[in-house]
Formats: structure tokens, sequence, C-alpha cells
């Protein structure tokens, strides 16, 4: 999706608007994760471009697209450019936790103090 979107529009509240734009967005990433991946991919990602307009769009990271809205609004810019593009990734194993034995002594000697 390549839009830009016009956050004054006559009769409307900006405000309302401004919802339902984040609403529309929300449901177009709802809708491209619920397609079917190609094989050998996990999960649907998204390159994301926000900016006042096309030349100003800067990169932002999927989760950050409500506040990268917010701060173009914040601006005062009539209108904003979204691009976001799905892509099938993988994701990222998680490493596992680091685990420190506990050292037996010293736990004995907590054990001693709480006694006393």
């Amino acid at each position: 999706m390549k839009k830009t979107y016009q956050l004054r529009i006559e009769g409307k509240n900006p405000d309302r608007l401004l919802e339902a734009i984040k609403f529309e967005i929300r449901k177009y990433i709802k809708r491209e994760q619920g397609k079917t991946l190609p094989k050998g991919f996990d999960i649907w990602d998204f390159d994301c471009r926000i900016g006042a307009s096309e030349a100003e769009a800067q990169v932002t990271h999927p989760a950050e697209i409500n506040p990268a809205i917010d701060e173009v609004v914040k601006t005062g810019a009539t209108a904003f450019y979204i691009e976001l593009v799905a892509k099938p990734a993988n994701r990222k194993p998680r490493q596992a936790p680091i685990i420190i034995p506990r050292n037996s002594s010293a736990a004995d000697d907590a054990d001693d103090a709480l006694e006393d």
C-alpha cells in the first residue's frame, strides 16, 4: 500500500478522520497477514515508510506506525504519506536464557542468617 492520506476534509472532524485512517491501516496489515505464505517462510514482515510527503518519508518499524503518524500530525501537516509493503520472512530464533547457578554455600549462609 502506497497512499497519501488527507487530514483535512471539509465536513469531517479531523480527530475522527485520523482514527479512521489508523483503523484502515491496521485492517490492511491484518488482511496482509492472513494471506498464504510462500513455502519456506513463517511470517509476513512489512517495510514501512511514513512522512508528510513521499520525499520526506522515513523508514519506520511497523509497531511504531501510530506514533509516527501522530508526530506528522503534530507538525501541522494537512496530509501524510505511508508506504506499507508486505514481504515474507522467517522469525529470528530466540536466544536461550542464561542460567546462573546459585552458589550453594551462599544460599546456606542466607538461610542461617534468617534462622538467627
